[in-house]
Protein backbone atom coordinates (compact mmCIF):
# COMPACT_ATOMS: atom_id res chain seq x y z
CA UNK A 1 0.00 0.00 0.00
CA UNK A 2 1.72 3.48 0.69
CA UNK A 3 4.64 4.47 2.14
CA UNK A 4 4.70 4.36 5.80
CA UNK A 5 8.25 6.26 5.84
CA UNK A 6 6.54 9.25 4.22
CA UNK A 7 4.24 11.83 6.02
CA UNK A 8 4.21 11.66 9.78
CA UNK A 9 7.80 10.90 11.56
CA UNK A 10 7.98 7.21 11.76
CA UNK A 11 10.80 6.98 12.74
CA UNK A 12 10.31 8.99 16.31
CA UNK A 13 7.23 6.88 16.57
CA UNK A 14 9.27 3.58 15.59
CA UNK A 15 11.18 4.42 18.81
CA UNK A 16 8.36 5.24 20.88
CA UNK A 17 6.68 1.80 19.71
CA UNK A 18 9.86 -0.86 20.00
CA UNK A 19 10.92 1.13 23.58
CA UNK A 20 13.39 2.60 23.29
CA UNK A 21 12.24 5.20 25.34
CA UNK A 22 13.99 4.66 28.51
CA UNK A 23 13.32 7.86 30.23
CA UNK A 24 9.61 7.54 30.04
CA UNK A 25 7.17 5.01 31.78
CA UNK A 26 4.47 4.64 29.31
CA UNK A 27 3.09 6.26 25.89
CA UNK A 28 -0.08 8.73 27.80
CA UNK A 29 -2.29 6.54 24.63
CA UNK A 30 -1.06 3.46 26.05
CA UNK A 31 -4.60 2.25 27.85
CA UNK A 32 -4.71 -1.27 26.93
CA UNK A 33 -7.79 -0.93 26.08
CA UNK A 34 -10.35 1.64 23.73
CA UNK A 35 -11.00 5.34 24.64
CA UNK A 36 -13.79 5.64 26.80
CA UNK A 37 -14.91 8.05 23.75
CA UNK A 38 -14.56 5.57 21.35
CA UNK A 39 -16.97 3.26 23.46
CA UNK A 40 -19.10 6.11 23.62
CA UNK A 41 -19.50 6.69 20.02
CA UNK A 42 -19.20 2.75 19.62
CA UNK A 43 -22.50 2.55 21.74
CA UNK A 44 -23.85 5.36 19.92
CA UNK A 45 -24.47 3.13 16.83
CA UNK A 46 -21.60 5.61 15.31
CA UNK A 47 -19.61 2.93 13.24
CA UNK A 48 -21.03 1.77 10.60
CA UNK A 49 -19.70 -0.06 7.26
CA UNK A 50 -15.95 -1.05 6.79
CA UNK A 51 -14.36 1.34 9.13
CA UNK A 52 -10.38 2.78 8.84
CA UNK A 53 -8.77 3.63 12.15
CA UNK A 54 -5.80 5.93 11.14
CA UNK A 55 -3.00 6.23 13.16
CA UNK A 56 -4.49 3.18 15.18
CA UNK A 57 -1.31 2.81 17.27
CA UNK A 58 -1.02 -0.18 19.13
CA UNK A 59 -4.99 -1.47 18.25
CA UNK A 60 -7.09 -1.65 21.22
CA UNK A 61 -9.77 0.84 19.33
CA UNK A 62 -9.46 -1.50 16.36
CA UNK A 63 -10.19 -4.94 18.41
CA UNK A 64 -12.97 -3.18 20.33
CA UNK A 65 -14.66 -2.08 17.13
CA UNK A 66 -14.09 -5.60 15.80
CA UNK A 67 -15.18 -7.40 18.36
CA UNK A 68 -18.66 -5.51 18.11
CA UNK A 69 -18.91 -6.88 14.51
CA UNK A 70 -17.53 -3.65 12.24
CA UNK A 71 -15.02 -4.34 9.59
CA UNK A 72 -11.99 -2.82 10.55
CA UNK A 73 -8.72 -1.68 9.31
CA UNK A 74 -6.09 -0.30 11.32
CA UNK A 75 -3.32 1.70 9.94
CA UNK A 76 -0.15 3.33 11.47
CA UNK A 77 3.61 4.17 10.13
CA UNK A 78 5.46 2.39 12.54
CA UNK A 79 6.36 -1.28 12.09
CA UNK A 80 6.29 -2.06 15.74
CA UNK A 81 2.73 -0.43 16.63
CA UNK A 82 1.41 -2.77 13.83
CA UNK A 83 3.01 -5.73 14.87
CA UNK A 84 1.65 -5.54 18.53
CA UNK A 85 -1.36 -4.43 17.23
CA UNK A 86 -1.87 -7.90 15.66
CA UNK A 87 -0.62 -9.53 18.32
CA UNK A 88 -2.79 -7.82 20.81
CA UNK A 89 -6.25 -8.86 18.24
CA UNK A 90 -4.67 -12.34 17.90
CA UNK A 91 -4.71 -12.49 21.44
CA UNK A 92 -8.57 -11.45 21.46
CA UNK A 93 -9.90 -13.35 18.91
CA UNK A 94 -10.79 -10.80 16.76
CA UNK A 95 -10.49 -10.05 12.93
CA UNK A 96 -8.63 -6.85 12.59
CA UNK A 97 -6.49 -5.75 9.15
CA UNK A 98 -3.80 -4.13 10.58
CA UNK A 99 -0.98 -2.81 8.20
CA UNK A 100 1.81 -0.05 7.23
CA UNK A 101 0.52 3.36 5.55
CA UNK A 102 1.03 6.87 4.73
CA UNK A 103 -1.70 8.84 6.31
CA UNK A 104 -1.33 12.16 3.80
CA UNK A 105 -1.76 9.41 0.65
CA UNK A 106 -3.70 6.18 2.01
CA UNK A 107 -2.54 5.20 -1.43
CA UNK A 108 -4.53 1.58 -2.36
CA UNK A 109 -7.13 2.46 -0.32
CA UNK A 110 -9.33 4.39 -2.36
CA UNK A 111 -12.94 5.00 -1.54
CA UNK A 112 -13.06 1.42 0.57
CA UNK A 113 -14.61 2.96 4.14
CA UNK A 114 -17.79 4.18 5.61
CA UNK A 115 -16.12 5.49 8.77
CA UNK A 116 -13.13 6.90 10.14
CA UNK A 117 -12.09 7.04 13.65
CA UNK A 118 -8.25 9.43 14.01
CA UNK A 119 -8.29 9.31 18.03
CA UNK A 120 -5.19 11.97 18.21
CA UNK A 121 -3.32 11.44 14.92
CA UNK A 122 -4.26 14.75 13.30
CA UNK A 123 -2.80 17.14 15.79
CA UNK A 124 0.71 15.41 15.63
CA UNK A 125 0.64 17.24 11.49
CA UNK A 126 1.90 20.09 10.72
CA UNK A 127 -0.81 22.77 9.15
CA UNK A 128 0.76 21.81 5.89
CA UNK A 129 0.13 17.63 6.32
CA UNK A 130 -3.05 18.40 7.95
CA UNK A 131 -4.56 19.68 4.36
CA UNK A 132 -2.38 16.59 2.59
CA UNK A 133 -4.36 14.60 5.31
CA UNK A 134 -7.62 15.86 4.63
CA UNK A 135 -7.75 15.01 0.74
CA UNK A 136 -6.26 11.90 1.44
CA UNK A 137 -9.13 10.95 3.52
CA UNK A 138 -11.69 11.95 1.05
CA UNK A 139 -9.97 9.85 -1.09
CA UNK A 140 -10.36 6.78 0.62
CA UNK A 141 -13.78 7.73 1.96
CA UNK A 142 -17.03 6.83 0.06
CA UNK A 143 -19.75 9.69 -0.04
CA UNK A 144 -21.41 10.11 3.27
CA UNK A 145 -18.88 8.69 5.04
CA UNK A 146 -18.97 9.64 8.86
CA UNK A 147 -15.51 10.94 10.39
CA UNK A 148 -14.77 11.16 14.22
CA UNK A 149 -11.69 12.72 15.24
CA UNK A 150 -10.42 13.69 18.03
CA UNK A 151 -7.42 16.14 18.73
CA UNK A 152 -5.27 18.47 21.26
CA UNK A 153 -6.88 21.55 21.73
CA UNK A 154 -5.57 25.31 22.39
CA UNK A 155 -6.83 24.40 25.82
CA UNK A 156 -3.48 23.19 25.90
CA UNK A 157 -1.08 26.17 25.23
CA UNK A 158 1.30 26.53 27.72
CA UNK A 159 1.52 22.64 28.39
CA UNK A 160 2.36 21.41 24.82
CA UNK A 161 3.88 23.13 22.04
CA UNK A 162 1.57 25.52 19.74
CA UNK A 163 2.60 23.10 16.88
CA UNK A 164 0.50 20.27 18.56
CA UNK A 165 -2.03 22.06 19.09
CA UNK A 166 -5.39 22.73 16.90
CA UNK A 167 -7.96 25.40 16.75
CA UNK A 168 -11.76 25.73 16.21
CA UNK A 169 -10.84 27.27 13.31
CA UNK A 170 -8.34 25.89 11.55
CA UNK A 171 -10.40 22.23 11.76
CA UNK A 172 -13.46 24.17 10.04
CA UNK A 173 -10.74 25.46 7.67
CA UNK A 174 -8.80 22.24 6.79
CA UNK A 175 -11.72 20.01 6.52
CA UNK A 176 -14.45 22.07 5.36
CA UNK A 177 -13.92 21.92 2.01
CA UNK A 178 -14.98 17.93 1.61
CA UNK A 179 -16.65 17.33 4.87
CA UNK A 180 -19.76 18.76 6.99
CA UNK A 181 -19.45 19.09 10.51
CA UNK A 182 -21.88 18.31 12.20
CA UNK A 183 -20.76 18.25 15.69
CA UNK A 184 -17.40 20.48 17.07
CA UNK A 185 -16.80 20.76 20.91
CA UNK A 186 -14.97 20.60 23.69
CA UNK A 187 -14.22 16.70 25.21
CA UNK A 188 -11.71 15.19 27.66
CA UNK A 189 -9.36 12.30 26.28
CA UNK A 190 -8.37 9.57 28.59
CA UNK A 191 -4.30 9.28 29.08
CA UNK A 192 -3.04 6.35 30.29
CA UNK A 193 -1.17 8.01 32.99
CA UNK A 194 -1.28 9.30 36.24
CA UNK A 195 0.34 13.35 37.00
CA UNK A 196 3.33 11.77 37.90
CA UNK A 197 3.63 9.03 35.06
CA UNK A 198 2.44 11.75 32.80
CA UNK A 199 4.90 14.52 33.95
CA UNK A 200 7.74 12.09 33.55
CA UNK A 201 6.82 11.07 30.19
CA UNK A 202 6.20 14.97 28.91
CA UNK A 203 9.91 15.47 29.96
CA UNK A 204 11.07 12.81 28.44
CA UNK A 205 9.96 13.59 24.86
CA UNK A 206 9.27 17.20 25.20
CA UNK A 207 12.40 18.14 27.08
CA UNK A 208 12.46 21.62 28.45
CA UNK A 209 9.57 22.63 26.25
CA UNK A 210 7.07 20.63 28.55
CA UNK A 211 5.60 22.41 31.42
CA UNK A 212 5.13 19.65 33.48
CA UNK A 213 3.62 22.22 36.52
CA UNK A 214 0.79 23.00 34.11
CA UNK A 215 -0.45 19.66 33.86
CA UNK A 216 -1.52 19.95 37.31
CA UNK A 217 -4.79 21.84 36.14
CA UNK A 218 -6.56 19.32 34.07
CA UNK A 219 -8.92 16.73 36.07
CA UNK A 220 -8.24 12.90 36.57
CA UNK A 221 -10.47 9.60 35.99
CA UNK A 222 -11.45 7.34 38.84
CA UNK A 223 -8.38 5.82 38.26
CA UNK A 224 -6.09 8.53 38.34
CA UNK A 225 -5.47 9.22 35.11
CA UNK A 226 -4.64 12.49 33.69
CA UNK A 227 -7.72 13.89 31.06
CA UNK A 228 -6.83 16.30 28.69
CA UNK A 229 -8.77 18.58 27.12
CA UNK A 230 -9.11 17.75 23.22
CA UNK A 231 -11.56 18.92 20.11
CA UNK A 232 -14.09 16.47 19.36
CA UNK A 233 -15.41 16.64 16.23
CA UNK A 234 -18.29 14.68 14.07
CA UNK A 235 -17.86 15.05 10.09
CA UNK A 236 -19.86 13.78 7.32
CA UNK A 237 -18.19 13.45 3.63
CA UNK A 238 -19.53 15.58 1.17
CA UNK A 239 -20.49 13.85 -2.27
CA UNK A 240 -18.02 14.06 -4.91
Amino acid sequence: MSNPAAGVDSASFEKLYSGDTPKAPKMPWDLGAPQPLVVELAEAGEFTGDVLDIGCGLGDNSVFLASRGLRVTGLDCAPSAVEQARARAAAKGVDVTFDLADALELEGYEACFDTVLDCALYHVLTEHERHQYAAALTKATRPDARLHLLAFSTALRGIYPDRHLVSEASLRETLGAHWTIEQLEAANYTTACTLEELQVSARAVLGDAANIDGLTAFPTDGEGRVLLPIWQLKAVRTAA
